[in-house]
């Protein structure tokens, strides 16, 4: 998939709508469309890395970034303080729908474990 073809980059373009929640220069992030938890924000870079699998060493700073923007949107969320999960799927066996690195920011209610 090129990168004109995929969904997360046209919505980090600006050129689908979503529920944008936070913005920098590197990531955004915005509420899944079919949530799994109250609270359910994917954070993605708006630079196309299909997978973790094609992370390299120079990457590390934009998935720091990630993590940082994930702690931003919990504090906003209400979140922060009771708890909640931040994490990715890598391909298809995992649950990865979109090949795009995304990172899921779920929360308020008890989330169990494992996960499934």
């Amino acid at each position: 998939m090129t990168d004109s073809e995929c969904l997360f980059c046209k919505i980090a373009a600006g050129k689908i709508n979503a529920d944008v929640i936070y913005e920098s220069d590197d990531v955004v992030a915005f509420r899944d469309i079919n949530p799994q938890a109250p609270t359910h924000v994917l954070v993605i870079p708006k630079r196309h890395i299909s997978t973790i699998n094609d992370l390299k060493k120079s990457d590390s700073g934009i998935v720091g970034e990630m993590y940082i923007a994930a702690k931003e949107i919990a504090r906003q969320e209400d979140i922060a303080d009771d708890g909640y999960r931040a994490v990715m799927n890598c391909n298809a066996a995992a649950g990865q729908t979109v090949f795009h690195i995304h990172l899921h920011v779920l929360g308020g209610r008890q989330l169990t474990w494992p996960p499934g």
